[in-house]
């Protein structure tokens, strides 16, 4: 080998070493981290702005943040890049170094020209414009409009419509402006397709939906809104199924949990209330004590109301407590504070309760606050307190004054709190309210087989003016009756619980079935009412009315010829109402009470004394499935000069009289040719009722009954008929049975009467079948 070629071969290899050693070199530049570098930095010493309009070019240098003349970093100025895209003023941003200049290029979010919807039709756009907080004339901000899209979509989602979508979509227009469009899909209603119980034992799924307001869908689920599935109103129902076992004694129950399973397919939902009941406990010994020396124990013990034996219920223990603690308050013994302490028997299924009447802390009402009320005005609700400021506190007051502001209507939410005031001894009442709609106006058609088809509209307001009044005015014309009402009531006359009422009314009605002739009154009745006792409520009125009868011929019986004419009525009355179907100690069942009675002659053409009274009791047994109820109504008219009026006579409808037309039966002049009726100044009306399920799906709403009236009418002070015959005015007793099918619908209650006279006087009317609906659109 040559020198030459040696050589040669050395510098291949040197080479080839140096040209590996750079290959290293790269790969490990590539493949190793890289070292800390040297952080850049800036000093400007001006700032130019360029791209915008509305917005002034030094704020836009402040919420730079910037300084002038300082050194500044390479993180400073990405975070002036941040500070100016947080703003939400800016669609887009570019901080861009330049020397000693720092150029702010921006380009501003546009404003909006004008919001509209797309693709509503459930909710129109003056309920879609009070949920959106974008503005026109106000800079448009994706992230907002975003988050109205949701908003939307969760109104639709309390209606029921889950799969709602909402998209907002932006349509640009000259100098900067956008229109604002939301996008709607609005989708179908979601409705519960199944509601269902598990672990319950004492009552069957069909009675615990009843307790409930979400419904599963039926057969009219198009109309029925209340199967919608919403999610608020699964809390509502919990608390609902609570207080239904609570008030019967089923202290131990608990909801375990609900399950909701969503059917994709059905478009539906599934729920489930998983319960646990436990056993039902009835009240044991009830006993009252009290250390206190200004108390006598047995004085208070009198106004309990619980007897041993009867089902336990929370509710009555409230009741109890707040009678007694009332007491205290009439004796003028302040901050004096009852505990029950219930001790229970598990052996023989009794809790005994001891109420310890005790002096609570000294603890004062600072002020109550009333806020979120924008119509209602602060009266109203302040007058559901039976306290005032300075008064002693009185936590069980305050749940009670809640209870009662719920239980106004006037309101979709409403929080009672109180907390801590000025000092330790001192509180203060937040009471936070949301407003909702009350008042309604309203078309409406109705049948009814004694007054044939008719139309009617009416405006109501329970709130009046936000002042707690109620306002009603309603025009109704039927085949055979016309009727206008006016009715006003101020339920808290004086800020106390005095109704005082005002009503106008206009009755007219023509070509009667056994009446071919022409009634008419015309009125005005003033009335105050009252509580008397915690079941009872006294109305004292009095009611100025012409009364009219008029169409009267030759065909109808000399009595009516007799009465024809008008009259002026005169009169004062009071009713009094006892009812314990919601408060009573029995929860299954209720009795009600009421005694009507009118004097006239205070002026006027007629002298009359006229009562009514009316005694019913409902039971509902096998647990609850079946409910019994039975009726006595009776009346009479005493006349003091003249003899009795057609117009002031009773007569009895057929919803009173199953089996029967209106006038159907009681005292008749066979020998006239109309063989009119002619009423009666004494009836009595014994009604016996069953209702129960009749084996088709709950979500059918029907139910079946059956029924037995039992009554007579009868009485007159005129007996002389056609050809001077004596009319037969005498008791005779009637009698009918029959079955009914009750329909709850979406229309409203319908009811259907299948009816056979069981006894009856050859010249009685009777009617095999009646129903009556009432709808409202």
């Amino acid at each position: 080998m040559t020198s030459r070629s040696v050589n040669e071969n050395r510098t291949m290899r040197w080479v080839q070493v140096i040209a590996g050693m750079a290959f290293l070199t790269l790969v490990l530049a590539l493949i190793l981290p890289a070292g800390p570098a040297a952080s850049q930095s800036y000093r400007f010493t001006s700032v130019v702005v360029e791209g915008n309009q509305r917005i002034e070019s030094s704020s836009i240098e402040t919420f730079a943040g910037i300084p002038r003349g300082q050194a500044v970093t390479t993180g400073a100025v990405n975070d002036a890049y941040q500070n100016l895209i947080g703003t939400g003023l800016f669609e887009s941003v570019e901080v861009v170094p330049q020397g000693a200049q720092l150029l702010i290029r921006v380009r501003e979010f546009p404003t909006i020209s004008r919001i509209n919807f797309e693709g509503n039709k459930r909710l129109n756009d003056e309920a879609l414009t009070a949920i959106v907080e974008s503005q026109p004339r106000r800079v448009y901000n994706p992230a907002q409009a975003e988050r109205d899209a949701n908003n939307i979509a969760d109104a639709y989602r309390q209606t029921g419509r889950m799969a709602a979508r909402v998209k907002p979509v932006i349509i640009r227009r000259t100098d900067n402006r956008v229109d604002l469009i939301f996008e709607i899909r609005e989708g179908g209603v979601v409705e519960v397709e199944r509601l269902s119980f598990v672990g319950n034992r004492s009552f069957s799924d069909r009675r615990l939906r009843r307790v409930l307001q979400t419904k599963q869908a039926g057969i009219l689920r198009r109309i029925i809104g209340s199967d919608t599935y919403i999610a608020d109103r699964i809390d509502f129902d919990r608390q609902e199924l609570t207080d239904f076992y609570s008030s019967r004694g089923y202290v131990d129950f608990e909801i375990l949990s609900v399950t909701q399973e969503f059917s994709r397919d059905r478009d539906a939902f599934f729920l489930t209330f998983h319960i646990r009941e436990g056993q039902s406990f009835e009240f044991g010994e009830i006993t009252t004590v009290s250390d206190l020396p200004e108390i006598d124990p047995e004085k208070y013990h009198k106004v309990l109301r619980i007897r041993p034996g009867i089902t336990y219920s929370p509710a009555l223990v409230d009741r109890a407590i707040a009678r007694m603690e009332r007491l205290a308050v009439r004796d003028g013994l302040d901050f004096i504070r009852v505990e029950p302490r219930i001790t229970r028997n598990d052996a023989d299924l009794t809790l005994d309760v001891e109420f310890d009447i005790i002096r609570g802390e000294r603890v004062f009402i600072e002020r109550i606050d009333i806020e979120g009320n924008t119509t209602t005005v602060d009266r109203v609700i302040r007058r559901q307190f039976h306290v005032v400021e300075g008064d002693p506190f009185n936590p069980r007051e305050i749940r009670q004054a809640a209870q009662r502001i719920r239980a106004l209507g006037f309101f979709a939410n409403s929080d009672v709190n109180a907390s801590e005031g000025s000092g330790p001894e001192q509180r203060i009442i937040d009471v936070n309210v949301e407003e909702q709609p009350t008042g309604t106006l309203s078309l409406g058609l109705s049948f009814s087989t004694d007054d044939g088809p008719g139309i009617g509209a009416s405006f109501e307001e329970r709130n009046f003016l936000g002042r707690g009044q109620f306002l009603r005015f309603a025009v109704n014309t039927a085949q055979e009756t016309r009727t206008l009402d006016l009715d006003f009531r101020e339920p808290g006359f004086l800020d106390r619980d005095l109704g005082v009422g005002m009503k106008l009314f206009f009755r007219r009605r023509t070509d009667q079935d056994n009446a071919e002739f022409d009634t008419q009154s015309i009125g005005f009745q003033p009335s105050i009412d009252f509580p008397v006792s915690e079941n009872g409520r006294l109305q004292l009125r009095y009611r100025i009315s012409e009364d009219q009868l008029s169409g009267v011929d030759a065909n109808n019986s000399p009595i009516i010829q007799r009465d024809e004419g008008s009259f002026l009525t005169s009169a004062v009355g009071f009713s009094y109402s006892y009812d314990t179907r919601r408060t009573g100690l029995d929860p299954t069942a209720g009795v009600i009470l009421t005694f009507s009675s009118d004097v006239a002659g205070l002026g006027g053409d007629v002298e009359y004394v006229k009562s009514t009274a009316l005694i019913g009791a409902q039971k509902r047994i096998r647990n609850e499935e079946i409910t019994l109820s039975a009726e006595l109504e009776v009346g009479g008219l005493i006349m003091l000069s003249d003899d009795s009026r057609l117009t002031d006579r009773f007569n009895l409808s057929s919803q009173q009289m199953r089996g029967f037309d209106f006038r159907g039966i009681g005292p008749r002049d066979v020998n006239s040719v109309n063989q009119d009726g002619l009423g009666g100044n004494y009836f009595a009306v014994a009604r016996f009722e069953a209702q129960f399920p009749v084996g088709l799906p709950e979500e059918f709403g029907v139910r079946g009954g059956v029924f037995l009236d039992v009554g007579s009418l009868w009485g007159l002070d005129d007996t002389i008929g056609t050809g001077g015959v004596p009319v037969d005015d005498g008791f005779a007793l009637r009698s009918a049975i029959g079955f009914s099918v009750f329909w709850q619908t979406g229309l409203g209650p319908l009811r259907f009467n299948f009816s056979k006279a069981l006894m009856k006087e050859p010249e009685d009317e009777t009617r095999a079948f009646d129903f009556t609906v009432s709808t409202q659109f």
